[in-house]
């Protein structure tokens, strides 16, 4: 075989290749096999048509795109090995020539991987994460434990924001009601923000029993174009105004939250290691992605092709979508509830794909420069620690992982291990911030 290649661009290249003479006399032959069985032709049997008769009849021609269509991903997959590249898609092939009893030339388009200039990965210094607990941390989460537990009551009282309204209303532009704008028995937290802004804030004295009318004036970005930018008049009629009341915080309250403490002084203790626990690994996540998107950032690669980036939003459809269904959700049924398309999923996965990307060819290399293939030691236990996590037989792990997956997953963690555990915390965080 003979191979040329000459990059056309920074991820691209033309590559020319042959297939020998020999190969397309063998590839001819079988083709004709395959075609010499359903052939009828007067004066001969079917599937008995000599070769000859058949070049007569039809040209051998008649054989050459069959024949080229079974060849040709061997003989390319060849010419890459040979021009020693790595192409990220399906090339586009043209034929050169298929002259009779010469070897075959064609002509490969393609789209390459591409190359990576490494920057600084290692030592790479990050915003300093704050891992302490406060005691104001500690109320806040012990406030929100009683809050889950809170119970609503009537108020006589005049409504306060934190207060429930129940209320009915329907609204008004000009002097039509709109659609969507009527409701019946309505509980409405005050300073939720869940009605248009300016609503809950006039409701805001009101008492059982009162109507009134609140004007607003819709956002100009509101979702209902007929509604965007206009003022309304809500008719509102009061039925109730509750209060929320917390527990009392006391010994006996805790054993009904939490029957592994006694006191309120053991839960407080419970929930500050919690927090701690949750907080660390917060910040720890937090450093990991600041260094890894940094040694992104450091490294120069000129183009991402959109073939790899394209690639990439499907994986991360398929991903979520294989997801929904182990929850018993189709895709159908995602589209149905959300109101969205397989389009919209596709645009939602775009924005993050192009860096997904570059994250992916910066870890590669890494790999490669610090050569952390992985170790027959360090599969086995990947096999052993995914064998547990999925309660599986190891033997069926491994006939689900081919070697060569198991390889670049390991290796990349290791990258990943690498750019991480070598990260240094010295950056102040409000610095960081104006840097961004």
């Amino acid at each position: 075989m003979e191979t040329t290649f000459e990059k056309t661009g920074a991820t691209t290249g033309r590559l020319e290749f042959t297939i020998d003479q020999e190969t397309v006399q063998k590839g001819l032959d079988k083709t004709f096999k395959k075609v010499q069985k359903s052939l009828n032709v007067p004066g001969f049997r079917k599937g008995r048509v000599p070769r000859r008769i058949f070049n007569q009849m039809y040209g051998e021609a008649a054989l050459y795109e069959d024949t080229l269509n079974d060849l040709l991903p061997a003989a390319y997959s060849k010419a890459v090995q040979e021009a020693d590249i790595e192409p990220v898609a399906q090339p586009n092939i043209d034929i050169k020539s298929v002259e009779k009893n010469q070897d075959w030339e064609l002509i490969a388009e393609v789209t390459l991987k591409p190359e990576v200039e490494l920057g600084q990965y290692k030592e790479i210094e990050v915003a300093k994460q704050d891992r302490n607990v406060s005691e104001e941390d500690v109320d806040a989460a012990l406030n929100r434990r009683r809050e889950s537990l809170a119970e609503l009551t009537i108020k006589e009282d005049a409504a306060e924001e934190g207060d429930t309204v129940v209320i009915d209303y329907e609204g008004f532009v000009g002097d039509e009601a709109f659609e969507g704008g009527k409701g019946e028995n309505h509980s409405l937290v005050l300073g939720s923000n869940s009605f248009i802004p300016g609503f809950e804030d006039q409701l805001v004295g009101v008492k059982a029993g009162d109507e009134k009318d609140v004007t607003v004036t819709f956002p100009e970005e509101y979702h209902s174009d007929e509604l965007a930018g206009k003022e309304a008049v809500f008719k509102v009629k009061v039925h109730e105004v509750k209060v929320k009341e917390l527990p009392e915080l006391d010994d006996e309250f805790v054993k009904d939250l939490d029957e592994d403490v006694e006191t309120v002084d053991e839960l407080k203790e419970k929930i500050r290691k919690e927090l701690e626990e949750s907080k660390t690994t917060a910040a720890d996540d937090a450093r990991d992605d600041e260094a890894i998107r940094k040694a992104v950032e450091n490294a120069k690669i000129e183009e991402i092709p959109h073939e790899m980036a394209h690639e990439e939003v499907h994986r991360q459809m398929d991903m979520f979508l294989n997801n929904l269904k182990q929850q018993g959700i189709s895709p159908e049924m995602y589209y149905q509830m959300t109101n969205s398309t397989e389009e919209d999923l596709h645009k939602q996965f775009e924005g993050d794909a192009e860096f997904n990307v570059r994250t992916n060819l910066v870890l590669e290399a890494i790999v490669a420069a610090e050569n952390l293939d992985a170790t027959e030691e360090d599969m086995e236990k990947e096999i052993s620690d995914l064998a547990g996590q999925y309660n599986m037989p190891e033997d069926q792990v491994r006939s689900v992982l081919s070697p060569d997956l198991l390889n670049r997953d390991i290796s990349l963690k290791k990258a990943i291990d690498l750019i991480t555990s070598t990260a240094k915390e010295t950056l102040e965080a409000a610095e960081e911030s104006d840097e961004a």
